[in-house]
């Protein structure tokens, strides 16, 4: 088996002396033509002195392009007790950042090969090209730090065609060795290496091919890794997209051993890797790579850790080698390797939520590996522990003794880490519903082609129900309309409405939705009426006249109406000559109507199911002036341009009178009102009707002060008697409208 050394040579570092020297080595691989054209994973090692036992500094430092970081050192069983921070300078901005944690609570190595180092978790920066380090005991003690102490900058580089199509960086730099092949002359010399930076600590670094396999197992434990490659088992969940090793450029001759597998998969594990939340996802293959690089190249691990890697957009990435389908032996939670797989989210989820495109994808990927092997994702499982520890809650757990676990849980669950943060752990039992089924929050929520009268719905008989889920689209296999108990329609996961056609009648309606696990949920059922009988005007439209004031052009008018429905009727719409909507309790509306000429008044009711009917009848206002009355006794002429024409008559003497003849439905006396104004006697077709006084405290011409409306239209006489009222005697009376 070909062993590699990674030697901690030093990244170029550009300072006020011009750029440091470096040794120059052949890479233990050849890399194609075509992949040093789009830039290779290239990583740095610089060196952390220090002038005290208890604390290592690296100030600020220009450096190569570089995204992703850590800190570790010589001994992966050694443990920094400390704090671990770093600042970066941003490419992009320009500026440098704010001060970072390191994660130092990573899983231990239980029987860890020689050259396999120890190491913080790494921290994904973006693009950077200046680094600050400062590494420390949290008590401020002085007790001596771990040997061989460095941070570590990854450099994903650019790999694929996809990348490769994006604008490159266009500052040539320099590019150091990070590793030489073994034996290879002047490697062990280059510690001597004159004026290079970050060699402290070098012995030790070199790696028998780690693994980076779960180093947990023990002779208690009940299942084993094999070499054997075993059949996929089929799912009882579809599987989701996959971008394989090669789709984000994994370079495959980076894993000298081949991959172990696991008996099966019992449960899942969901992690986050830390670093920058802001990263664009068209970024997200370049983070795998970072990550994959410092697991192997830094930590000194055979293989990236997680079995699969999810990002901010959902996409789901091909983790640790070995067939997507497999139960892959991953090294992602300490103790509990051999009976489990690992999801990574890209970027930190201690305060900030994950994203529902991440939780669906995880949920994807949790129902399809559980379901391989008949697990449901929302139960429990007992699993043995590989390694006596603690967990992040104070649990202990004994090494061959088995312990219940979520089928979903989080690394902090099995070690004691804040991964994968509070904010993503409190979404785990989003993801297990999801997961598992059946699908959450259905509900319809409108009917189009159909009106609500109550709790029923009615429609001439078709109809397209809407509905809403909180379960992901991706995760349901399809929605059924249900008519009466039985499928009417079936639409996609994706759908959000389905139509159908009812007969006449009345009719249940619901929707189911089957999860893609095959639980199935139901809304509750909606009572649906199919008719098609038109509502009815039990009295036509008509206007009548009213008090007001009245002009040659505009009488003031009411305009009245009764609509029906056999079922529900629902509103009533004046369509002409004016525009309005009325309830259906409505039956009259103030109006004006334009004097002397015939106006069609269009009303249309309509019912909840969008039967409809219309009447349209039409109706003149009609004014006659006073020369048009048959007059008894003595009536003075006037003239103003604030009478219906011009004129007006006038009298005091009690007893006079004014008799109007016409053919109509409804009349109005219009009269002139002022403080000094009599009364008068109003007599219909010889019949005393009303006395009117016109008294009034202010002048008003031209007012509707009598009105009389009768069933259907008719001929008439209406007549007005001078009362002679004391101290006032006199009216005017401008005329008389009625409706032809």
């Amino acid at each position: 088996m070909k062993r590699r050394v990674w030697v901690t040579l030093g990244a170029v570092v550009l300072g006020g002396g011009g750029v440091t020297a470096y040794a120059v080595a052949n890479p233990v691989h050849d890399v194609s033509a075509a992949l040093q054209d789009k830039r290779p994973v290239k990583v740095y090692d610089l060196a952390l002195p220090g002038t005290t036992s208890g604390r290592r500094e690296l100030p600020r430092k220009d450096t190569e392009e570089f995204s992703l970081l850590g800190v570790s050192w010589t001994g992966a069983t050694k443990e920094l007790d400390g704090t671990a921070q770093v600042r970066t300078h941003s490419l992009e901005s320009g500026e440098w950042s704010a001060w970072h944690d390191l994660e130092l609570d990573t899983d231990p190595l239980e029987k860890p090969e020689r050259g396999v180092r120890g190491a913080s978790e790494p921290l994904y920066v973006g693009p950077s090209d200046g680094v600050q380090v400062q590494v420390a005991h949290e008590d401020g003690t002085t007790a001596a730090l771990p040997k061989g102490l460095e941070v570590n900058l990854v450099d994903p580089g650019v790999v694929t065609d996809a990348e490769a199509r994006r604008p490159a960086p266009t500052a040539d730099s320099a590019e150091p060795a990070a590793f030489v092949a073994e034996g290879a002359e002047g490697a062990e010399g280059a510690e001597a290496a004159e004026g290079v930076e970050g060699v402290e600590g070098v012995e030790g670094t070199e790696s028998p091919s780690p693994t980076g396999t779960d180093p947990t197992a023990t002779a208690t434990a009940t299942a084993s890794a094999s070499a054997t490659v075993p059949t996929a088992p089929p799912s009882t969940a579809p599987k989701p997209p996959i971008t394989s090793r090669a789709g984000w450029g994994a370079d495959e001759s980076m894993v000298e051993d081949p991959p172990e597998y696991n008996p099966d998969v019992k449960a899942v594990f969901v992690h986050h890797t830390d670093g920058a939340n802001d990263y664009s996802c068209a970024d997200s293959a370049s983070i795998v790579r970072g990550i994959y690089a410092y697991h192997v190249q830094v930590e000194g691990w055979n293989d990236i850790g997680y079995n699969f890697l999810v990002d901010k957009c959902g996409t789901v990435f091909e983790g640790r080698k070995g067939g997507t389908d497999l139960p892959v032996l991953g090294a992602h939670t300490y103790g509990w390797n051999r009976e489990s797989a690992g999801i990574a989210v890209l970027g930190n989820y201690v305060s900030a939520s994950a994203t529902n495109a991440a939780l669906t994808s995880i949920a994807r990927v949790a129902a399809w590996k559980l379901g391989q092997y008949g697990a449901d994702p929302a139960g429990t499982v007992a699993l043995n522990a590989g390694a006596s520890q603690t967990n992040y809650f104070g649990k202990s757990f004994t090494a061959g003794t088995k312990y219940t676990f979520n089928r979903i849980s989080a690394h902090r669950d099995g070690f004691n880490t804040q991964c994968p943060g509070n904010s993503l752990y409190a979404q785990l039992p989003t993801i297990r519903t999801w997961a598992a089924g059946p699908v959450q929050g259905l509900k319809t929520t409108t009917v189009d082609g159909a009106g609500k009268s109550g709790t029923t719905y009615y429609t001439k008989g078709a109809v397209t129900v809407h509905w809403s889920a909180t379960t992901p689209a991706s995760l349901i296999s399809t929605y059924e309309l249900l008519v009466d108990g039985k499928v009417a329609a079936t639409a996609s996961g994706s759908a959000t409405s389905a139509a159908a056609t009812l007969a006449l009648g009345s009719h249940t309606v619901a929707v189911r939705a089957v999860h893609q696990s095959g639980k199935a949920v139901t809304t509750a059922a909606l009572n649906v009426v199919a008719e098609t009988t038109a509502p009815t005007f039990s009295t036509s439209p008509r206007i009548s006249l009213r008090t007001g004031t009245v002009s040659t052009t505009s009488v003031p008018v009411a305009l009245g109406w009764k609509a029906a429905d056999d079922k529900a009727l629902r509103e009533v719409k004046l369509l002409a000559p004016a525009t309005a909507t009325f309830g259906p309790t409505t039956t009259s509306s103030n109006r004006t109507a334009a004097s002397g000429t015939a106006t069609t008044w269009s009303m249309r009711a309509y019912d909840f199911a969008g039967n409809s009917r219309t009447s349209s009848p039409a109706f003149t206002p009609v004014i006659q002036q006073e020369t048009s009355a048959v007059k008894s006794g003595s009536w003075t002429s006037r003239s103003s341009s604030s009478y219906l024409g011009g004129k007006s008559y006038s009298s005091g003497s009690k007893g006079t009178s004014l008799t109007w003849t016409f053919t109509g439905r409804s009349a109005s006396w219009v009269v002139s009102r002022a403080s000094s104004s009599g009364q008068a006697y109003v007599y219909v077709d010889g019949v005393k009707v009303s006395t009117v006084d016109l008294k009034s405290s202010s002048t008003l011409y031209r007012q509707a002060i009598w009105t009389k409306t009768w069933s259907s239209s008719a001929p008439h006489k209406v007549k007005i008697v001078v009362v002679g009222t004391s101290g006032r005697p006199t009216i005017t009376t401008d005329g008389l409208v009625y409706i032809k």
